[in-house]
């Protein structure tokens, strides 16, 4: 008989998780122990592994909701006989709650079987008080980095359903009228390696409007290792991908990362880059040695929306220089030469108008659309975070949510980037931890 591949239940308040990837393919052999597939729940991502050796067969679909104990795949003995998916019991109607109930608590209604993501529901207007949301609901918001208190509910008594989620996901990546058009393209994410260097490798995600040349004055303090870095979607030489949330935009950074065929990494992330890191380290935890965010983004609401249009508007070195200025504390660090070489890397139009669109998507109307507070304190890998007191981007308040676990370096006169104002400090600070 197949060995089932069933939803666990991860915590004591969990009812139903949704398949967020398969790690293996229709067919594949795989090993006990070896990672299967993600989940989300209202509280947590996490990979989970195959119960048995076998062959990889009747997968659910990705995005499906699926209630505790139910079967997402099955497990075949080398030379069984694979046919249709195995019958499955339904559940019981009214199976006694797994824990006793908490006073005061709210007992959820019995299983339901497994469901596909619900369509778009028309937005209707806000309710007075704070939505109460379905699991699939809660796991949906927590992928796009959303918090359920912006989201109306259509459900009995202002209940916040999936459908609600996904309109209001729909309705923020719509892009403003203004922005120019995109043509987009497929692809995958440009991975830069580096030669020589030994042990555990270092992966540098860079931030907003920047590439993987930003690490350069960083690298000599790391070259004694092997330095991996991603561009991400519509940067350096990656394609111009459409992102249409910032849970897509980490999918992409996942999707890169588990091509990479790499063990384990020290992983670096600076600003948008931060909280992409952020992500990755929240949904592969034990492919992660260490984790270093640099002025990350995703701990508050507040960014410089300006600079971002700035940024984004500015079509020759004049437009481009000032805006380039805010992201230092000093800003004749910003040269001439300096200016040039940024606005050659950004001389495609194609690629300005698809950063425009990602930044309306991601940062609409100049705020962080995504939420990644709980993430860090799920983190148990070590961290530290890094940041310019004179930082005029992102504050680096936002820094004093970490839990007591992450360790925390602050820089006088130092602005956004850490990594290049003071690359010396960091440099020496990073190599004597990785």
């Amino acid at each position: 008989m197949p060995t089932e591949v069933i939803m666990p239940k991860v915590d004591m308040d969990m009812t139903e998780g949704t398949i967020v990837t398969w790690h293996v393919a229709e067919g594949e052999a795989v090993e006990k122990g070896q990672p299967l597939f993600d989940i989300e729940t209202a509280k947590a991502a996490m990979e989970v592994e195959a119960p048995a050796d076998g062959l990889f067969h009747h997968p659910v679909a990705e995005g499906t909701v699926v209630p505790i104990g139910q079967p997402v795949a099955w497990l075949y003995a080398a030379g069984e006989e694979v046919g249709p998916p195995p019958a499955v019991a339904a559940p019981a109607a009214a199976a006694a709650p797994a824990e006793p109930a908490l006073a005061g608590a709210e007992v959820s209604a019995p299983s339901e079987p497994m469901r596909a993501p619900e369509p778009p529901m028309s937005r209707p207007a806000p309710v007075a008080d704070r939505p109460r949301a379905t699991p699939a609901a809660r796991s949906l918001a927590r992928q796009g980095g959303i918090s359920l208190d912006r989201i109306p509910g259509t459900g009995p008594s202002g209940r916040v359903q999936a459908g609600d989620v996904r309109a209001w996901l729909d309705s923020a990546a719509s892009p403003s009228p203004t922005l120019p058009a995109v043509s987009y393209e497929t692809g995958a994410l440009a991975v830069h390696r580096s030669r020589g260097g030994t042990g555990t490798p270092v992966l540098l995600i860079h931030g907003f409007a920047s590439d993987s040349t930003s690490w350069v004055p960083l690298e000599a303090h790391l070259k004694h290792r092997p330095l991996i870095r991603i561009d991400l979607p519509s940067h350096g030489k990656s394609p111009r991908l459409r992102i249409d949330s910032f849970a897509d935009l980490a999918a992409e950074i996942r999707r890169a990362f588990d091509g990479l065929g790499v063990e384990k990494v020290d992983l670096i992330g600076h600003s948008l880059g931060g909280a992409l890191a952020l992500s990755l380290a929240d949904t592969r935890p034990r492919s992660i040695a260490s984790l270093t965010l640099i002025a990350p983004a995703g701990l508050g609401p507040q960014i410089n929306g300006d600079a971002l249009t700035g940024i984004c508007r500015a079509t020759r070195v004049e437009s481009l220089k000032p805006w380039l200025g805010a992201l230092v504390a000093d800003d004749s660090l910003i040269s001439d030469a300096y200016a040039r070489a940024a606005m050659a890397s950004r001389n495609d139009p194609a690629q300005r108008a698809a950063q425009a669109r990602l930044a309306d998507v991601v940062f609409p109307d100049g705020v962080q659309s995504f939420d990644l507070k709980a993430a860090l304190d799920r983190l148990d890998m070590p961290t530290r975070m890094i940041w310019g007191r004179q930082d005029a981007i992102l504050p680096w308040k936002h820094a004093l949510r970490a839990p007591g676990q992450v360790a925390l370096h602050f820089f006088d006169g130092v602005g956004h980037m850490p990594q290049f104002e003071c690359a010396e400090e960091v440099g020496k600070l990073l190599r004597a931890a990785l």
